[in-house]
């Protein structure tokens, strides 16, 4: 599993070191008061996927760790426990066969 994790991200860079490549164009912003800024294409994308996605990651991250902290206060994980140990019935006795 940790392979096919390591070869997710192995290429994701490489999906994004050739559009970076292929699109490296200077775009004008239209800032405001008629201010303008010259940014690379590549580092605009990067930047708004980054400004949409980091948030998201934020509450996630805060949830996580509100349930990890009341899983905690709780006495800890349940799936841990082991079930509790029931008198099972006795197997039947077998008793062999009289051949007379």
């Amino acid at each position: 599993m940790q392979f096919l994790k390591t070869l997710f991200w192995v290429l994701l860079a490489v999906l994004l070191v050739l559009f970076s490549v292929t699109n490296w164009t200077v775009v004008t912003l239209n800032l405001w008061g008629g201010l303008q800024a010259d940014v690379k294409l590549p580092v605009l994308v990067i930047a708004a996927f980054l400004l949409g996605f980091l948030p998201t990651l934020l509450v996630y991250g805060t949830r996580v760790w509100a349930l990890r902290r009341r899983l905690d206060t709780q006495g800890g994980p349940v799936a841990n426990t082991p079930p509790p140990i029931r008198n099972a019935p006795a197997p039947p006795e077998i008793t062999p066969r009289s051949n007379a």
